[in-house]
């Protein structure tokens, strides 16, 4: 599959320790043998870069390799527990945080309520603290974790990690996140589209085999994470996916908060719905559609035709093979879908809905904190960030230590590795 993390790279070129750890981020444990065979390296120079990476603590030695005559090749394998990252979700009345090893195994999450037009600085601090709580479970500190990835439900520069104009979060524009938290935390962040990253998030834990696909998101606002070619698309200034504020056909008399009419948020979120049907949370137009109410039916059915009359001209455009429907409303389940399912495939170009699956979300809840995690792997473990925590690492210890060499010395003896070559 075609990860979001850059592969490594031809034989013979630009294999530096950072290039060379993308490999045991591919595959579970990988020899010398090997590396010679993707690198083209000399063994001086893989011996080398084993020792820069087994020093800043991000591989270490593993089972031994079974042997096709000789003494048994050691192996190598990502020091997975040496390191942690965090992801953190933040949406208009919530924010989950989740700990994550170094591939991408959750270790744990939580979910507090607050509103995020409490502004920037506050709810920063409550996701801090919600880390801090994960981390003292886990009997580890601020200073095992690389990095955060955060999701913020507006648009974002993610190049800077500034919110641009978010709708429903006062305070927010501009604001940056990377910095506050590197500041009060000592932690690097990488934020991004809440959408995006739930895109993320249900492409690697659940459709890991689809490489074109759109997921939506239904709740306070509607927005859409786009992965093409098996690349996030972000667009220029990180607006790709505004669903929300796309015109509905005869809805132009609408008002919208953007300050136009007619837009798909302002006809089928969840907020619509709630005063329509004169209720008080979100979730209580599932529990009405569970309990076949049909004023709630009618309502969600119709939601999800506005819905697809938008996402028609999205599948014409892009051509995905799945879209993807989370979020608030998507608790609604088939009655929401089947007004989506019923507008794209009578609207959409016939090619483009030949084989398009429109379905629930697999990861539900869990999509956005599990989108965050990935994009903080992914941001910490490229290649350029290794080089760089490897040259810290060399930085800081007189010598190298614990060489690969030095650790199949201890398997000879039967030994166990040094616990300072696994950092």
């Amino acid at each position: 599959m075609t990860t979001e993390f850059g592969g490594a790279p031809a034989a013979g070129s630009g294999w530096t320790a950072g290039a060379l750890l993308q490999l045991f981020r591919e595959q579970d444990e990988t020899t010398r043998a090997t590396i010679a065979t993707r690198s083209g390296l000399a063994r001086s120079t893989i011996a080398l870069r084993l020792d820069e990476l087994i020093g800043a603590g991000l591989i270490g030695p593993a089972a031994r390799a079974i042997s096709t005559g000789g003494r048994p090749p050691i192996t190598f394998s990502l020091a997975a527990e040496s390191r942690l990252v965090a992801g953190a979700d933040l949406g208009a009345g919530h924010l989950t945080v989740g700990l994550a090893d170094l591939r991408g195994r959750m270790l744990g999450t939580t979910t507090r309520t607050g509103a995020i037009s409490r502004g920037p600085e506050v709810t920063l601090a409550d996701t801090a603290d919600a880390l801090d709580e994960l981390l003292t479970a886990q009997g580890r500190s601020r200073a095992d974790v690389l990095a955060v990835g955060v999701g913020l439900p507006g648009p974002v520069e993610h190049s800077s990690g500034r919110a641009r104009r978010p709708p429903i979060m006062p305070g927010w524009d501009g604001f940056d996140v990377p910095a506050w938290i590197a500041r009060e935390t000592g932690i690097s962040a990488f934020v991004d589209n809440d959408v995006n990253l739930m895109a993320i998030g249900e492409r690697h834990a659940a459709r890991p085999e689809v490489a074109d696909l759109v997921y939506v998101k239904v709740s306070t606002g509607i927005g859409a994470g786009i992965v093409s070619g098996g690349r996030l698309q972000r667009g220029a200034l990180g607006a790709a996916g505004d669903l929300g504020h796309l015109a509905v056909p005869g809805a132009e008399q609408v008002p919208c908060t953007c300050g136009n009419t007619g837009c798909l948020e302002a006809i089928a979120s969840a907020p619509v719905l709630i005063r329509a049907l004169g209720l008080e949370s979100g979730s209580q137009i599932a529990e009405l559609v569970q309990a076949q109410d049909p004023e709630a039916i009618a309502a969600v059915r119709e939601a999800g035709r506005s819905i697809g009359a938008v996402l028609a001209s999205v599948v014409s455009l892009l051509n995905p093979s799945v879209v993807v429907l989370g979020g608030q409303l998507a608790e609604a389940g088939d009655v929401l879908l089947a007004g989506i399912r019923e507008i794209v495939y009578r609207r959409a170009t016939p090619l483009a809905t030949e084989h398009l699956e429109i379905v629930s979300s697999r990861t539900g809840q869990t999509a956005g904190v599990l989108g965050a995690v990935r994009l903080a792997l992914d941001e910490a473990l490229s290649a350029e960030a290794v080089d760089r925590l490897v040259g810290r690492a060399v930085a800081v210890r007189p010598a190298l230590v614990a060489a690969p060499a030095a650790a199949e010395a201890h398997g000879r003896a039967g030994a166990t590795p040094a616990a300072s070559a696994l950092g």
